[in-house]
């Protein structure tokens, strides 16, 4: 009754008492069976012995470091000439969450900071092909490394201040707001409107699942969450497509800015690391980088005009496609029963959204047909001002994120100890990473607000289990 008193309209929220049939099958039969630092890092279970060779072999490829062009390591060569890191592993820790670098150090690590400025007619055909106009002189991202002749673009700096939130029965919470500083600019400075967006590297379990989830359902659930009224209106993003040159539905990045895992690993190959593709041919030099675009084509080879070949690429997407999800973990413990329950009761559901069917057409056998429990819509939402970057991609705005998938983020702490929350890393924990919840997931956070200890625990609690 005092929690009915606490929350208004939690009568015609549920209350769980049980464990729904299934439900510690996070990804259906892909889901893994491991708790523990490697948790992130294994093949989907229903992967076949025969196909786990391509898995392994992707894997390599994603694991081990990139080197600089010409080298006796020929398959692996080409790295730069403007770079972030040197490996995906490198950014994507143990295939799991990335970290922002802390307070005074000078190596983003594995975060990087995206760059637009505001588009011009100049710019039409780069706000078309990547959603926005990328800055003149740095490109569509810093990079902070650079190989021997080539001058870095910059490093990047973090400070936070701090912003405490009180719960209503006066226990407090301080908040850490970051504050991007770029020094020892290579290039000159940076455009007076640049607009900074930094990014943490965002787990990889499960990709090949969300992008087996029918576009169908995606777009049901923007029907669905407009017809309820409640203030939560999330929306597709359209986005351009590399392969086919249309516009189409985009799931991948934070902005939802990507619309395949074949085209968000190849801009990540170029972006991050400096290394072309057939699908991504350029790499991120612009005019006014006249080193960078000498030593760009000194990497190209006679007989591979691309670093990363199609094979690799197939292979790669074949690793990043069938990384499997763990399974839930105490799913039928009354604390996280209760915690699911306050879940819903808060509302949090209506974007975090926790099953779906995988189509029959899925890229992968083993992808197809599986009842899944992502707990995400794919939909962007506006988050509020105090999530804004001011950075657009297509039609994601300032405010707006894609809700980011919450299975397996019971363990992220597991797998990557320094491991942090939000787009960039601000969360150091789940409790913090909801706070900071706003916009059309304030309503939620108003709930949420109102818990008293226990309850916050048994919230806690539901989210450490997924």
């Amino acid at each position: 009754m005092a929690l009915c008193l606490a929350l208004a309209g939690c009568d015609q929220a549920p209350r769980f008492t049980k464990a729904e049939p299934g439900e510690a099958l996070s990804a259906g039969a892909a889901t893994v069976w491991r708790g523990d630092v490697n948790a992130y890092a294994l093949p989907s279970a229903n992967l076949s012995a025969a196909r786990r060779v391509d898995f392994s072999v992707g894997n390599s490829f994603f694991r081990n470091p990139w080197v600089i062009a010409p080298s006796t390591t020929t398959a692996r060569d080409g790295l730069g000439p403007l770079f972030n890191t040197n490996a995906c592993q490198n950014c994507h820790i143990r295939d799991g969450r990335g970290q922002p670098p802390e307070p005074g150090a000078s190596n983003a690590v594995s975060m990087l900071v995206r760059l637009s400025v505001p588009p011009t007619a100049d710019a039409a055909d780069s706000v078309r092909r990547l959603g926005f106009a990328p800055e003149p002189v740095y490109g569509m991202q810093l990079q902070d490394m650079a190989i021997p002749g080539v001058r870095p673009e910059g490093r990047v700096r973090v400070r936070y201040t701090a912003v405490p939130v009180t719960f209503a029965d006066g226990f407090t919470v301080e908040l850490r707001k970051p504050e991007l500083n770029i020094d020892q600019l290579g290039y000159g400075p940076l455009d007076p409107w640049v607009r900074m967006s930094a990014r943490i590297a965002p787990p990889m379990i499960g990709l090949g699942l969300l992008e087996a989830i029918p576009e169908a359902a995606i777009l049901a659930n923007a029907q669905a969450q407009a017809a309820d009224d409640n203030g939560v209106r999330g929306r597709p993003n359209r986005v351009f497509d590399d392969a086919t040159g249309q516009v189409v539905l985009g799931r991948f990045g934070w902005k939802g800015a990507q619309p395949s895992l074949d085209q968000q690993n190849a801009h990540a190959f170029a972006g991050d690391l400096g290394i072309t593709s057939s699908l991504r041919p350029m790499d991120d030099c612009t005019p006014e980088q006249a080193a960078c675009l000498g030593a760009a084509n000194g990497n190209q080879s006679d007989t591979e005009p691309f670093e990363v070949s199609d094979n690799i690429r197939r292979l790669v997407l074949f690793y990043s496609r069938n990384l499997g999800v763990p399974a839930r973990r105490d799913e039928a413990s009354a604390q996280v029963l209760k915690g699911k329950s306050l879940f819903h009761q808060a509302g949090c559901q209506g974007c975090h959204v926790p099953e779906y069917r995988t189509g029959a057409d899925a890229a992968e056998p083993e992808l197809a047909n599986q009842t899944i429990r992502p707990y995400t819509d794919l939909l962007l939402h506006d988050m509020g001002p105090g999530l804004a970057d001011g950075h657009s991609e297509f039609l994601a705005r300032g405010q707006d994120w894609r809700t980011p998938p919450l299975w397996g983020i019971g363990l992220s702490k597991t797998v990557n100890p320094r491991g942090r929350f939000l787009h960039d890393g601000r969360a150091r924990d789940l409790l913090e990473a909801v706070l900071w919840h706003d916009g059309e997931a304030g309503a939620a956070k108003s709930k949420v607000l109102r818990f008293n200890a226990d309850e916050r625990a048994a919230l806690l609690a539901f989210l450490e289990s997924l």
